[in-house]
């Protein structure tokens, strides 16, 4: 009997597969990363399953990758070493609500708009919103973040415990439902933003809130980027609780207007939201139109409605959408820097310089509240010289960030995009990282190739 039957006898023969278009479906992300076929692909429905999975993996010496739904970005879970590709889609369950601790237990394939269709009975939402309908286990690999992330936090932020199967099918429980502790090492920052390098998740538990009173979304136009920054360091510093802050540059608003169908004004825009009590907000609304006023707002207007609301979000979240449709044939590539928010207005006028300088069409998106910004780059996959091009740009504002302290990622991970960079930024800590991946998967057959490696 070998690995495929033993895999059949563990989980069931529907459950184990290596149909060639299953097989294709797969290998790819929604990178540009060159696709690669695993060998075969199960669908576990429980913690057991996976455990004897990694065992199974252990015993024919197999490599192992888990995969959600392969909205990453970096090639993050693109199986170059083939093997054993475990796909999460059957474990979805949402297995407990704690409105009173504001937390939730739930499995790894439960996707974002699934929980929060859950949770709002309960008068809860979960805070991290990546823009993809992620699955939570993926978003906890990369530890992902995104438009809210300025005042709820990062991914890494709102996971309390995380139960993980390791490479020789151990199971075990990185946190508690604590809300602090001092106890032992901090296991849940070691493996959020792990990319499958460590272990599988299995079971997730995660820090919820309560949903805003009120919502108000505005729209604040300006002449320059560095005012639009300028103005977004002012709001900060004055202690305003703004939720989201996300600026677009002057060619993605032409974009989004083609692409939404929208009139606003293609200048550097800043996206804005608050959340609160209706007090509150009218004092937050009114301070920040003091402060935008200073930093030569061209135009600032708000919205309650929902449904306004919605349309300008929906016109942000579709930012990306429009370049590609936009560009027919072509692919994105979506880089991913975060620097100092002091440093940020230099890094975003020298990433626009280094676009023109490279002939290729691209925007700029970011999070800008806590400095993290993205370039929307359309390539020709077929075209080196595109892929060259797409290349020495990345290259160029990621040696720009981490001079200036930043990092080469913010929110997609590492994966295979970002990994010719660890070095260069962690230095003598990657060493430390390589220790840990050396202990807990010392024949490195856990998503290899990704995030480090053991030689």
């Amino acid at each position: 009997m070998g690995l495929f039957e033993e895999l059949e006898k563990a989980l069931s023969p529907e459950r184990v597969t290596n149909n060639e278009t299953i097989l294709e479906l797969h290998s790819k992300d929604e990178s540009y990363h060159t696709p690669h076929l695993p060998d075969v692909v199960v669908f576990p429905e429980n913690t057991e399953e996976v455990s004897e999975i990694m065992k199974l993996a252990n015993k024919y010496e197999t490599v192992v990758v888990p995969f959600g739904l392969g909205s990453s970005l970096e090639g993050n879970m693109i199986p170059y070493d083939q093997g054993i590709m475990i796909d999460f889609s059957m474990m979805n369950k949402i297995l407990e609500v704690k409105p009173e601790d504001f937390l939730v237990k739930v499995q790894p394939g439960v996707t974002r708009t699934q929980l929060d269709k859950a949770l709002k009975k309960h008068g809860l939402f979960f805070s991290v919103d990546p823009g993809a309908d992620a699955t939570l286990g993926g978003m906890a690999a990369t530890n992902a973040s995104g438009t809210t992330s300025v005042k709820y936090g990062i991914m890494r932020d709102n996971v309390r415990d995380l139960e993980v199967v390791l490479a020789d099918g151990t199971v075990f429980h990185t946190g508690s439902l604590a809300a602090k502790s001092s106890s032992g090492y901090h296991l849940n920052g070691i493996f959020v933003g792990s990319e499958g390098t460590l272990g599988c998740f299995t079971e997730l538990t995660l820090k919820v809130f309560g949903i805003p009173e009120h919502t108000m979304a505005g729209r604040a136009a300006f002449s320059s980027v560095e005012d639009a920054v300028d103005a977004v360091i002012g709001i900060l510093q004055a202690g305003i609780p703004v939720a989201r802050v996300e600026l677009v540059d002057e060619q993605s608003m032409k974009q989004i207007n083609w692409f939404s169908e929208t009139t606003y004004a293609e200048v550097p825009t800043l996206f804005l939201e608050f959340h609160g009590n209706e007090a509150g907000l009218e004092q937050d609304v009114d301070f920040t139109r003091e402060i935008v006023s200073d930093f030569n707002c061209k135009e600032l207007s708000f919205e309650t409605d929902t449904a306004a609301r919605n349309r300008l979000w929906d016109a942000r979240h579709n930012a990306a959408y429009a370049y590609i449709h936009g560009n027919p044939g072509k692919r994105q590539m979506v880089t991913d820097v975060c620097l100092p928010i002091s440093e940020l207005a230099g890094a975003i006028k020298d990433a626009r310089e280094a676009i023109e300088n490279s002939g290729l069409v691209g925007g700029i998106v970011g999070h800008v509240g806590d400095g993290n910004y993205h370039i929307l780059l359309m390539i020709d996959v077929n075209n080196p010289s595109d892929i060259e091009k797409a290349n020495q740009v990345n290259e160029r504002i990621v040696g720009y960030a981490l001079t200036r302290g930043g990092t080469c990622t913010g929110e997609h991970g590492v994966g295979v995009g970002k990994k010719k960079y660890q070095e260069q930024e962690h230095g003598p800590a990657l060493d430390v990282m390589r220790k840990i991946k050396a202990a807990l998967d010392p024949a490195g057959k856990l998503n290899p190739g990704k995030v480090v490696d053991l030689d």
